[in-house]
């Protein structure tokens, strides 16, 4: 199966403005292959995180490492069912999400960070099959979320650029 199409980049009309701050970080390549190689890189780099460091929080009301990790895995979960109901073509849109609400009222903190790793790992196997899988018309079907159209293609870039965001953000001011 050709495959060259998940290196096609999403263009500025697949998304709106504010998520090229995520897929701007993507390197080019295959959104898959990305995906793949990132992953245990990723997650070598939350285990390594020290026990002291994990409910810190470098500002008052900042998330501290623990939610981060939690968002992690909420965004992936909240990007990847939107791109798997645009992929099959699934037009009822979809509401937007606050993330602040979600981390507040989360258990992130009660649970233990290998399970947090975990809980992400396993949404991330998921993202990674279900883009693996996807023919080329899927991958450039669009949606509507957060009253805003975008492709399944973009929201493939934004899960790896939300990441990587994420993970900056932790080693410049939390580690």
């Amino acid at each position: 199966m050709d495959t060259s199409f998940r290196s096609i980049r999403p263009k500025s009309d697949e998304h709106i403005a504010y998520y090229s701050t995520y897929i701007d970080r993507v390197p080019d390549g295959d959104i898959v292959e990305i995906l793949k190689k990132d992953t245990p890189q990723t997650l070598a780099f939350l285990r390594s995180i020290p026990d002291d460091r994990l409910d810190y929080r470098y500002a008052p009301g900042k998330w501290n490492v623990r939610q981060i990790v939690g968002h992690l895995a909420d965004g992936e979960r909240v990007f990847q069912y939107r791109a798997w109901r645009f992929s099959r073509a699934d037009t009822i849109p979809v509401p937007g999400f606050d993330e602040n609400l979600y981390v507040d009222n989360a258990p992130f903190e009660n649970v233990s960070m290998p399970d947090l790793i975990d809980e992400f790992d396993a949404l991330r196997r998921a993202s990674i099959h279900l883009f693996s899988n996807m023919s080329e018309e899927a991958m450039a079907r669009r949606g509507v979320a957060n009253g805003h159209e975008i492709s399944v293609r973009a929201i493939a870039f934004i899960i790896a650029g939300h990441v990587t965001h994420h993970l900056q953000v932790l080693k410049e001011r939390y580690l």
